[in-house]
């Protein structure tokens, strides 16, 4: 049995290749959008992608199952269990119940219904049968069972939600209680996911291991204590995983290879820019905020989370335009963003900034405060209106005091929290990449004296400066 997985640090998503090499075929489990690499990885070991199979209708990524399927002529399989769920898979494909199973040579993947982070989730018992055909040598849980942690119950509305847990903490004794303790568990998300709370970092575990360090697992939980703990820690909801979850049980259109990989010269760019288009630039904090065309967003190709910000922030009913600190990191950056739906990429600013500035266009700047002169102007009384950016978890741990707290994924929707009375907004995060999201957004909603905190407040506790709890 060759076994791959395949990370996506951005979504901290996990998707695998199961194959038997003797008999050339292979089985993809929760493939990304963009499907080359499993196509390549197939291709040179000579491989056959026979079949495409998926945990669940997922929220958090759009999917790549409906053209992998298409692309390399494999039968694709979903859950059995979603008639009449809210999201319902629309597209041909084959249905998988429990105890079915898909074989690749003597290589067997066996449903198993393991319902509650959604109705229908799925998820796979693999078997080697070279070595075994009785005992299970991996889970690949999808977004059921995580390392450290489970699948939020919460994603299809308040409405269902409790019924979700009750659902899940019976998946977790139900199907769980028989497996061998040394089973492999190979989870569809890693830690950085909002898919569950609390997840550890290493990519998979043992279910011997979850059993003892796992707060879900502990088999003294009651059900009653089970769905106020899951429903407790689950992470703010991304307005955007809703789209996920409609364009994933339609079947994402096909790609046919990425787009917006084109060179746009500068006045037909500017000309773009002025109609219809949006311009989202990918470098850093400290370059976005020297000089950037007018109303783009800021979201940086390195040092955060393309994705996900852009899913958060960005409209999706309009073209996009990119500006990219090198030509090599525009392919990065529309993979990034084809991941989660955004598919309308037009093309990159040939010449970049320079080219941008060199041709008289109208260029706007975000002045970066570091902390220190943050703190004197804070002391003095006449400091700046502080917008932290960051998730409640860290706005606990310690916070400016005074500061304002809003997520940087709800500014656009909260900006009635946030002063209009003349005085500089400072925005701040952990270290300048989720504010410099948030102060694009502030500035395209028309605050005039936006500041961005360089370091953010890694810097401001590294100076060991004050903090509120």
């Amino acid at each position: 049995m060759l076994f791959e997985r395949f990370e996506d640090d951005d979504l901290a998503h996990h998707s695998y290749l199961i194959a038997c090499e003797a008999a050339g075929e292979a089985v993809v489990v929760d493939p990304r959008r963009d499907i080359d690499a499993y196509l390549d990885f197939a291709g040179e070991r000579h491989l056959e992608i026979t079949h495409v199979a998926e945990t669940h209708v997922h929220a958090d990524y759009a999917s790549g199952a409906k053209e992998l399927a298409e692309r390399s002529g494999a039968t694709l399989w979903e859950s059995a269990y979603d008639e009449d769920e809210r999201y319902e898979v629309a597209f041909p494909h084959e249905e998988l119940g429990e105890g079915d199973a898909i074989e690749v040579g003597s290589v067997r993947l066996e449903a198993l219904h393991t319902p509650g982070h959604t109705p229908e989730h799925l998820s796979y018992l693999v078997y080697d049968g070279s070595r075994s055909e009785i005992v299970p040598e991996l889970l690949l849980s999808g977004d059921f069972l995580f390392v450290g942690s489970l699948g939020r119950p919460d994603l299809l509305g308040e409405d269902v939600k409790r019924d979700l847990a009750r659902r899940l903490f019976a998946s977790v004794r139900q199907k769980l209680a028989d497996l061998p303790g040394g089973l492999e568990v190979h989870p569809a998300h890693g830690s950085g996911s909002m898919c569950g709370s609390g997840m550890g970092g290493r990519p998979m575990s043992t279910l011997g291991f979850e059993r003892i360090a796992n707060p879900y697992l502990d088999p003294d939980l009651t059900e009653e204590a089970f769905v106020e703990r899951i429903l407790g820690t689950a992470p703010p909801f991304p307005p955007y995983y809703r789209r996920m979850k409609q364009i994933n049980a339609a079947g994402p259109p096909a790609l046919n290879g990425l787009p917006g990989l084109e060179p746009i010269p500068v006045e037909r760019f500017r000309a773009l820019a002025d109609a219809d288009h949006l311009v989202l630039d990918l470098r850093d904090h400290l370059a976005y905020g020297g000089a950037h065309v007018p109303d783009s967003f800021g979201i940086g190709v390195i040092g955060g989370s393309l994705s996900s910000w852009a899913a958060w922030v960005l409209p999706y009913d309009t073209p996009i335009l990119l500006l990219a600190p090198r030509p090599e990191d525009v392919e990065s950056a529309v993979r990034r963003l084809v991941r989660v739906g955004f598919d309308d990429v037009r093309g990159w600013l040939e010449g970049g900034i320079e080219a941008w500035r060199e041709a008289g266009c109208r260029l706007a700047s975000i002045p970066q405060m570091d902390v220190g002169a943050l703190h004197e102007e804070l002391e003095e009384g006449d400091g700046p209106v502080v917008l932290d950016v960051r998730t409640d978890e860290e706005w606990e741990a310690g916070h400016i005091e005074g500061a304002i707290h809003v997520h940087g994924g709800f500014v656009a929707e909260r900006l009635d929290e946030i002063p209009r009375d003349g005085r500089p907004i400072a925005v701040i995060c952990g270290s300048g990449y989720r504010s410099t999201v948030a102060a694009s957004v502030l500035e395209r909603a028309g605050f005039e004296d936006v500041r961005n905190v360089p370091g953010g407040m890694e810097a401001w506790e590294r100076l060991g400066l004050p903090e509120s709890r």
